[in-house]
């Protein structure tokens, strides 16, 4: 099984929802699937399997979660497959589930149920057929590159009022600032959050020129444990989340000093530690999402070493995934960002040219947070990698994330 979850945005940058990605098979690997077999196990809703699994908490902090359904999976005992509170579910359909009789009726089963609805991949030629479905609707997700988007705002609003909608597939901040202008949007989802600085130059703050010093001092080879120590304990929060760090490896122990917390740690965890910390610090006045994204990436990266044969490299694989949004944080271009972060030449090369040992796992994890399935596969296909490898990656670092934050 592959899966991902995708953002849903307010016009304040935070946020509210994530929708699931997901496909159950490899069928680069699996090509017979591409027949009747896909329709193997068919009810069974690969959402709503991995909520009941891990738990609305972990994977969405609380928040609600489109999970697709589709127009066989929608007569399915939902109730059975998942415990979680039906509000914080929204069943997400698409325009391979027709607007006839028993499709509405099943739908106004769910929404009774107390689920919500929400409905994509509508062209404007289909609004007028789906008049019947689209009145059950809580959510239109509209695809902003598709869609003359503004106009499909004024018949909802017009003839659907309660319906929110979401403006998708938005590419760059100017066209998340546009659409946010106009008003009537519930939802913005986009790569425009993370889109990569080209060009500009900008000075960093000091605050953020602290820690970039520490990250530089932990990030030299053979880095001195108590220099580390001694710029930690010059920052509160830094201090109380060493402290809590070291915590249960105290038990029989007083811990007397943060050199001495730091030493219990050891260079390589205290290394790991800096490096999330600051970088938590460091994101502090962006978006929620870049910090998870960054977080995400490190861990997610540092799973997939083995699988791509770098397990020797799997330090600098979590480094790769943690800075892979510097040029967003710093607002610098990335390979002026990574000159005031003194990483390895690796990492560098991975993150400006997508050149080297790293970039495969750099490229890699851009196509699978996308959802770009086929790719996925593709590269899954050429380096032999399980399905099931990479979704214990992927689950492993949504777990740690919860940890961490």
């Amino acid at each position: 099984m592959l899966l991902t979850l995708v953002p849903l945005f307010d016009e304040n940058m935070a946020v509210c929802a994530y929708s699931f990605f997901t496909q159950r098979e490899n069928y680069l690997l699996n090509p017979l699937l591409l027949g009747t077999a896909q329709f193997d196990g068919a009810s069974q809703i690969t959402g709503l399997e991995l909520i009941q699994k891990m738990g609305i908490d972990t994977l969405s902090q609380g928040k609600e979660i489109f999970v697709p359904i589709t127009n066989i999976s929608i007569f399915a005992d939902i109730t059975e497959q998942c415990d979680a509170p039906h509000e914080k579910i929204v069943l997400l359909i698409d325009n391979t589930i027709p607007p006839i009789e028993m499709y509405v009726n099943r739908l106004k089963e769910l929404k009774q149920q107390g689920y919500k609805l929400a409905i994509r991949k509508l062209a404007v030629s289909d609004f007028e057929n789906y008049r019947e479905v689209l009145k059950l609707m809580d959510y239109v997700l509209l695809n902003n590159r598709k869609i003359a988007i503004d106009k499909a705002k004024i018949y909802f609003g017009k003839l659907f009022p309660n319906i929110s909608l979401c403006a998708g597939n938005i590419d760059t901040m100017e066209d998340f600032e546009r659409l946010k202008e106009t008003g009537g949007y519930r939802f913005y989802e986009g790569k425009f959050y993370r889109v990569p600085i080209t060009k500009g130059q900008t000075d960093v703050a000091p605050l953020k020129g602290n820690y970039i010093d520490l990250l530089n001092i932990v990030n030299s080879p053979d880095f001195e444990l108590t220099t580390a120590a001694d710029i930690i304990s010059r920052d509160t929060a830094l201090t109380i989340d060493l402290l809590k760090m070291v915590q249960p490896l105290a038990v029989n122990s007083e811990i007397t000093s943060i050199r001495h917390a730091a030493a219990m740690l050891g260079q390589r965890e205290l290394k790991k530690w800096i490096n999330t910390a600051v970088a938590n610090a460091l994101y502090a006045d962006k978006p929620n999402e870049v910090t998870r994204l960054s977080l995400l990436r490190a861990k997610f990266a540092e799973n997939l070493a083995e699988a791509f044969g770098l397990k020797a490299q799997k330090d600098e694989l979590f480094l790769m995934g943690l800075f892979s949004v510097l040029d967003v944080i710093l607002e610098k271009p990335m390979a002026e960002a990574l000159k005031v972060v003194h990483v390895a030449g690796e990492i560098s090369n991975a993150l400006i040219y997508r050149i080297g040992v790293l970039a495969p796992v750099y490229d890699f994890m851009l196509h699978y947070e996308t959802a770009n399935w086929a790719e996925v596969s593709r590269l899954m296909l050429l380096k032999n990698i399980d399905m099931n490898t990479v979704y214990e990656a992927y689950t492993s670092a949504l777990k740690w994330y919860r940890t961490v934050r």
